[in-house]
Parts: C-alpha cells; structure tokens; sequence
C-alpha cells in the first residue's frame, strides 16, 4: 500500500469511532444479524425474492403480524413510506400527517416529488395525532380544487419519542376508516414502542387496524434493511409492481431478507429495542437526579421518555460542552433543546460518561 492509500485508509481502532447520542442510525449492524447475511452467502439463489430467505421472512411476518400479512422487503425507510402511501393512493389523494412526522421533515419531499402525492401536515404538542386533529385536515371530499384527504400516516414511535397506545390507534384507524381513508404507519421504531408498551407487535398494528407498516429495522440492528407489509392487502394494491417503480426491489434480496428474518425470527428485536429503551430510561433518570440536586441548573425534559430518545434542554453553556464530548443533534427551531439517541449497543458506562459532561459542579 502506497503512503497515499495508507493515509485515506479507515482507521479500524475503536476509539477512532466512539459511539454517541445522535441516532440509532449511527451504531453498527447487530452480530448475529452480520452472521446472518453471511449464512445467506452460499451457493447460488434464485434473485428478486424467489429464494427461501424471502419465504422465511414472510413467515415469519405473517406470525407475528397476522395471517393475512404480505411482506416487501426494501432497502430503506423512505422508500418503505414512499412505496407504502403510493399504493393506499390514487394521484389525485392526500396524506394527513404530523407536521414533526418523518415523511414531512426527513424525507427531502420524496413523498410528494417520487409518490406523487400531497401531504397535509399538522400541528401536534406531542407527535401523536387524534381523530380530532386529523379532522383540521380531513375534509373537502368531492372538492375537485382539493386534494383529497384519503390516508393518515402516524409514526411509532414519534418523532418525539412518544408511543401510541393500542385504543389511541385504534381510534384512529376507525376514524379514518369511516371517511373512507387508510391508516399508514410508519414503524422505524416499531420494536422501541411495543417494548415499552409491553404489546405485541400485532397488538399495535394489526389487531389495532393499521392498513399497511413501514416496518423498521437499520434503526435496531440491521445493515440497511426494512420492509412494507401489507396488513389489509386489499388497501394497498399494486406493492408488487411498484416496489420495482420505485427502485426497492433487490436482486440479491436473499441478504435483506435474512436481516430482516434474523431480527424478528426469535426475539433480537426485542432484546435490542429493550436494552436502547433501557439506557434512554436510565439517562432521563440521571438528568432528573441532577436536576433535583441542582447540579442541572437550567435542564428541563419537556417530553416523555417512552421509547429510546430523551429530549432534554440545556443551557449554552452545557450545551456546548456536552458537544465537545459527544455527537448529538441540537432540534430545529429550538436554540436550547437537543435529541439524546440510545441504539443497541449503547452501554451504560455512555450513559454516566454523557450524564458527568451534563453536570454542573
């Protein structure tokens, strides 16, 4: 290797590539989930999902989802909302959403530019939406100056990190499906709310009236892995043809699905989504501790910790040595509040190094 390779190498020391509190996103890929992808590499297999990972991640899906269920894996989470909203609408439909929700904020207009659809935010406190708030937003069906009103999307958890009860789900997806719309939920952290919620997955999607999942997993483990189920087939035709419109339909999609079946086939999911929501427990219950013993002179937590994210404001000055320590993401349009990550691999030595930097002696 020649001194200019060399010096462009990746560095494979670990302190090189500290772990941090800015996104699920950031950690690695789960080892057994590693040792999955190379399990599936071996001999040949049929492309496009004809092989018998595939088939083993649609079992799966379907025994934990409902027997009804029709699984898409695709590469990643946008295309997972895209595909799945594309498919509950006609050109002429309209999405009601959270205005903090993914599909809004994150997602660079591709809802909208790629699905070409129209997307109606609104304001929430909290990320979560009711059959109230959505009707600031459901309306003017028949209305052709209007586009119409025929899905809600909701997020689980919420941008916030707040978690939808089964009965709020419910209620929304009654709502919705009396004025004729589909429920779309977008699950990238899926796993994070039914561990806190102490439900099954199914209880919080399907049994709870949800049309069609973004179901997550890069979030909780996976290389770059997520999948669209159909969980009323009948709400959301077409998924076959235009995964492929839509660029998510692998060729080698063996290795997708065996992530996907690695995570969801005997508990990973879970696990890992237990241990996050653990540490972001744990780090919310250290910033009260040092709030109450005033050495958090300033920190308040305006939201909930209910899932894997604490959302805690600091003053400039905290702040600003909390960034010195660590990586993490100050939230748009607040000067003070910033977003705590925890992933699967976030120890609780990070949590305590974090919570010393925070500390004002």
């Amino acid at each position: 290797m020649n001194d200019t390779a060399a010096s462009q190498a990746v560095s494979t020391d670990l302190a090189a590539h500290p772990r941090g509190f800015a996104s699920d996103n950031y950690a690695g890929a789960h080892p057994e989930v590693l040792a999955a992808v190379a399990a599936a590499n071996i001999g040949h297999a049929s492309s496009y999902g004809a092989d018998p990972w595939t088939a083993r991640f649609t079992d799966i899906a379907r025994e934990l989802f409902g027997p009804d269920t029709e699984a898409f894996p695709v590469f990643n989470g946008t295309g997972a909302n895209v595909l799945s909203l594309q498919a509950a609408l006609p050109r002429w439909g309209a999405v009601v959403c959270a205005k903090s929700a993914h599909i809004n904020v994150d997602e660079g207009g591709a809802p909208e530019k790629v699905a070409g659809l129209k997307l109606l935010p609104v304001p929430t406190t909290d990320g979560k939406l009711t059959p109230e708030l959505v009707d600031l937003e459901a309306w003017g069906w028949g209305d052709e100056h209007r586009a119409q009103p025929l899905a809600v999307s909701i997020s689980q958890s919420t941008e916030f990190g707040t978690c939808y009860t089964p009965d709020e789900i419910r209620a929304l997806a009654d709502h919705a499906h009396e004025h004729g719309m589909v429920l779309h939920m977008d699950g990238s952290r899926l796993s994070n709310a039914a561990a806190y919620l102490g439900a099954s997955l199914a209880e919080i999607t399907t049994e709870a009236g949800v049309d069609v999942l973004s179901l997550g997993g890069t979030k909780n483990g996976l290389l770059g892995a997520e999948a669209v189920l159909a969980l009323n087939p009948a709400a959301v035709p077409g998924l076959t043809y235009l995964r492929k419109t839509n660029m998510q339909l692998g060729s080698k999609m063996r290795f997708v699905s065996a992530q996907l079946a690695a995570l969801y086939e005997d508990g990973l999911w879970l696990r890992s989504a237990s241990h996050a929501n653990a540490m972001a427990a744990r780090l919310r219950a250290g910033i009260e501790a040092l709030i109450a013993d005033g050495r958090g002179e300033g920190v308040t937590l305006p939201f909930a910790t209910q899932s894997n994210v604490v959302f805690p404001t600091l003053p400039a000055e905290t702040k600003a040595r909390a960034h010195a320590a660590f990586h993490f993401y100050d939230w748009p349009g607040d000067a003070t509040l910033v977003r705590l990550m925890c992933s699967f691999d976030t120890t609780e030595q990070d949590v305590d190094d974090l919570l010393a930097v925070l500390a004002v002696e």
